[in-house]
């Protein structure tokens, strides 16, 4: 298997496969392919073997199928994934026991022996991320697997013990030896007039943990003046200083 990332704000990732070589990712997610590249939909992939295995990547913001593209027995075939949104695709080498936690989104594709799964889940109230809470997709291998960041990918190394606070949509990834958690912003007027939202994720080292810079809350919000309509700028509220807005909105409406 031979692979290329090409381009810097809008990445393309070209994947060339030859004989065994196979790759899953979510339905529709490829962007072009040569003719050569066999297609095959299944939900009993990616460490899923049954009903509930498929459940639990969907519930992740996984899809509950797969597409596992193949290049035919004896020749070769070339398939790209472009980012969606502007920033970064980071190839991650997945060792057996090692374990990843990625934003519900990021997942691009990865090579056989993939398993996804629900990683951290958490209800965070009305109005905050589409109220769907918030949701972390958990990714094992062993495999080769390609996550896209939204923006630049700031990377930190926690030592143990140290703890970072981040804006919820900021965090991309983070080990499985990162301790995750959800706490409340300090403060009564921080948390509800100070326009930074009302919770923060807590990211307790040790280990690796990579930000992204660019939230897609945050470019509906940069773009929502251009685009008008009131479902538009309800979407960008959440995104920026309105979280609060939202929730109190939410409460008067109920």
């Amino acid at each position: 298997m031979k692979t290329n990332i090409v381009g810097s704000t809008l990445p393309v990732l070209e994947i060339e496969l030859r004989g065994s070589d196979k790759i899953v990712a979510e339905p529709g997610e490829f962007s072009w392919m040569s003719d050569a590249v066999q297609m095959r939909t299944t939900a009993f992939t990616a460490g899923s073997k049954g009903v509930w295995g498929a459940l639990s990547r969907a519930f992740s913001g996984g899809g509950l199928f797969m597409t596992e593209y193949s290049a035919p027995p004896h020749g070769s075939g070339t398939i790209a994934f472009a980012a969606k949104v502007p920033g970064s695709i980071l190839q991650v080498d997945v060792q057996p026991g090692q374990t990843y936690l990625i934003h519900r989104h990021g997942f691009l594709c990865a090579t056989e022996g993939v398993q996804l799964g629900t990683g951290f889940r958490r209800s965070l109230g009305a109005g905050i991320f589409g109220g769907n809470g918030f949701v972390m997709q958990k990714l094992t291998g062993p495999c080769t697997a390609w996550v896209e960041l939204g923006g630049e990918a700031m990377i930190y190394d926690l030592k143990p013990g140290e703890v970072l606070r981040v804006h919820p949509g900021h965090v991309g990834m983070i080990e499985g030896s990162v301790n995750f958690d959800v706490a409340f912003m300090r403060g009564f007027a921080n948390a509800v007039f100070g326009g930074d939202g009302l919770f923060v994720a807590r990211l307790t080292g040790p280990g690796r943990v990579w930000l992204q810079t660019l939230t897609v809350p945050n470019l509906a919000h940069a773009l929502s003046p251009y685009l008008g309509g009131e479902s538009v700028g309800e979407a960008a509220e959440v995104g920026a200083a309105g979280v609060a807005g939202a929730v109190l909105r939410g409460l008067f409406k109920g």
